[in-house]
């Protein structure tokens, strides 16, 4: 896969996040909204919003590698939180953990959302990952 950064310069420069992310070849790969389950199914980190973003993150990963690929294969994610304000309050230590796992930030976008379909989850990521397997 090839892949081609898109920041243009009419737009605020972006930070934790690319504006675009233009690819050719590979193959297109879904990824379902990952809580911070673990292999149990049982939310890690309760309370935790780092903890469980870490698992998030760690998710999203097996899938993308079960495909054949890496977390720098994801193009776009969707972030849903419980509380934006906490998560904005914790970006510094969110773009660590994020470092750990990706090169390159992909397409992004968060959302404040009411409730989740687990109780004490904190988040929660889907996505789009481009593959070559």
């Amino acid at each position: 896969m090839q892949r081609e950064i898109i920041n243009p310069d009419g737009l605020a420069e972006p930070s934790g996040f690319n504006h675009g992310i233009l690819v050719d070849g590979g193959q297109l790969l879904f990824l379902a909204g990952q809580d911070a389950s673990d292999a149990n199914g049982e939310i890690v980190a309760p309370g935790d919003l780092l903890g469980q973003f870490e698992q998030v993150v760690a998710n999203l990963a097996t899938v993308v590698e079960a495909a054949g690929g890496t977390p720098d294969d994801i193009v776009k994610l969707n972030v849903f939180v419980a509380d934006r304000d906490d998560y904005r309050s914790k970006l510094g230590p969110l773009g660590e953990i994020f470092g750990d796992y990706f090169d390159v930030y992909p397409a992004m976008a968060l959302f404040e959302v009411s409730n989740f379909f687990r109780s004490d989850a904190l988040i929660e990521m889907e996505g789009f990952a481009v593959v070559n397997p």
